[in-house]
């Protein structure tokens, strides 16, 4: 009998950010990130400047768990999730280990999007969800051997998520989501009035 079996598998992890590390209070980390951005002239102008809408800390600050406790207390949460998601992923790490190289904030309004994108120079790469109204798609990830399929069929509408070539998950405010930092992805348009807020952030092999 035919076997068949899934090769070179893109692991991406999910799960609540309350399940590993200290208790973060998300009421408290959004207000904290709307409190950044609206002290932050220097991330306005960085945006204005290269046309992001809405708001990011990512070229501006890199000092938030400093700042404020509530992200310091994020950052220890997050230390577990990507402590279990390396090991899942079989990473061997020689005895060294994944340590937080940079965390930002993103707010995007209505019409808002991030198009396309790796993190190079990364291990890890993720996302917190802090606030996700109904109208903001989340996140978009690409099947990294798109380049290689040449003359492949699309997949049917029907096709198990394993087999697609986009994938689309769907967090809820006070999830995680973790991936290799090559993984190509992208953030659709924030279809709702509401502002979408996340932080993402960066772990590299030390």
């Amino acid at each position: 009998m035919a076997q068949i079996k899934s090769l070179f598998v893109t692991r991406l992890y999910h799960a609540k950010l309350s399940e590993l590390g200290p208790a973060v209070d998300i009421d408290e980390l959004s207000a904290s990130c709307f409190s950044v951005a609206e002290d932050d002239d220097a991330g306005h102008d960085w945006c204005e400047e290269n046309g992001f809408p809405g708001y990011t800390s990512y070229a501006s600050l890199s000092d938030l768990p400093w700042r404020f406790p509530v992200f310091a207390q994020l950052v220890e949460a997050l230390d577990a999730h990507v402590a279990a998601f390396a090991e899942d992923a079989a990473f061997d790490l020689e005895g060294r280990r994944l340590v937080l190289e940079d965390i930002w904030i993103n707010i995007l309004p209505e019409g808002g999007t991030h198009s396309g994108h790796i993190h190079p120079h990364s291990v890890v790469s993720g996302t917190t969800y802090v606030q996700i109204p109904p109208g903001a798609a989340s996140i978009k990830f690409e099947d990294p051997r798109h380049a290689m399929m040449m003359a492949a069929p699309a997949r049917r509408k029907d096709a198990r998520e394993e087999l697609r070539g986009f994938v689309y998950p769907k967090p809820e405010t006070g999830d995680v989501l973790l991936w290799e930092s090559w993984l190509r992805h992208e953030v659709p348009m924030n279809m709702d009035e509401d502002d979408r807020v996340s932080v993402s952030f960066n772990y590299r092999w030390e």
